[in-house]
């Protein structure tokens, strides 16, 4: 009995350890890129909210028309009673086209990407964006330093500079802002995340992802910099475990939880971090950083050595 019982123990620890030793591995293993959800204007009933807002201006411009032109007997008053409204109609094809032609290169960007698994995918998406696209166009731009993110967040930052905020629209200024700020967040640059969080005018994009996004690094930006509690204001305005935003749970949670250490509120700061841990033990790897808030360098190192992700210290006693 005794033999049997050594036996079966054996065989427990031989599992335990094996088990171990396949969680440390995965600690050390790259993060896979997340499927891209680029906003489409023709999905859903986005293209459809486009068409009504522009259609009834359009319908009101052509029935003053037609009021003005049954009015009067000028033949240049009767041109410009049907002209303008011709024209505004010219323009609303011509924003439909616009919106036609980027939801095709949304959709193009993403099929890119989503594709995108290993490190030999990387080099060959970035070959077909090139191939795809020019070299200054945003979607271009954006896709492109997601890639080299995954390797070398400086150069991926450089690829981003690339964009000038003054001369592209103002909402693809903010995603540059958000993008560029997320990176210096993440490489600790707090100083130079604060004014590109600033900068981002929420009231601009109606996308919830979108906004949510965006969110997420001003009030990491904010939490980090002096204005925590209102970081957590904002933040909790938004409920990371909604469905809609189930790919930007470890932004959003991310954020709260510097909000949360950066107000000593611990309760809250412990239960993003299990969240995290949840999701993705990885995602602590950012808390473990210098310039990491010293309550979160604290409270991420227990949890991933409780989970056998890093080894405990080994106490020593000395014989007095």
């Amino acid at each position: 009995m005794a033999k049997e019982a050594r036996k079966l123990k054996r065989a427990a620890d031989k599992r335990d350890d094996d088990g171990k030793r396949g969680k440390k591995s995965s600690i050390n293993e790259p993060m896979k890129p997340r499927p891209v959800d680029v906003p489409d204007p023709l999905k859903g009933d986005a293209f459809k909210t486009l068409l009504k807002r522009l259609s009834l201006p359009l319908i009101a411009v052509w029935l003053i028309g037609a009021f003005a032109s049954s009015f009067t007997h000028s033949t240049t008053g009767k041109a410009l009673a049907i002209g303008l409204p011709a024209l505004a109609t010219l323009l609303l094809f011509g924003v439909v086209f616009w919106a036609v032609q980027q939801a095709k290169k949304a959709r193009s960007v993403a099929g890119i990407l989503n594709k995108v698994e290993t490190a030999e995918d990387r080099k060959a998406a970035l070959a077909e964006l090139d191939a795809s696209f020019k070299k200054k166009d945003p979607a271009a731009i954006f896709a492109r330093a997601q890639l080299e993110l995954q390797e070398d967040p400086k150069k991926a930052l450089v690829t981003l500079e690339q964009i000038d905020l003054g001369k592209v629209q103002a909402t693809v200024a903010d995603e540059a802002r958000t993008q560029r700020a997320m990176i210096h967040l993440l490489m600790g640059d707090v100083g130079d995340a604060r004014p590109l969080a600033d900068g981002i005018d929420l009231s601009r994009h109606q996308d919830p992802r979108s906004r949510a996004m965006m969110t997420a690094v001003i009030g990491e930006a904010w939490a980090r910099s002096g204005q925590a509690r209102k970081a957590l204001d904002t933040l909790e305005l938004i409920d990371p475990e909604d469905a809609e935003y189930e790919q930007l749970r470890p932004q959003l949670y991310r954020a709260l939880a510097y909000a949360y250490a950066h107000t000593s509120d611990m309760k809250g700061m412990k239960r993003c971090v299990r969240r995290l841990a949840d999701i993705d033990l990885r995602l602590l790897g950012g808390f473990l950083a210098k310039r990491a808030h010293p309550l979160l360098q604290k409270e991420a190192k227990q949890t991933l050595e409780k989970s056998g992700q890093l080894p405990r210290k080994m106490v020593v006693q000395r014989g007095l």
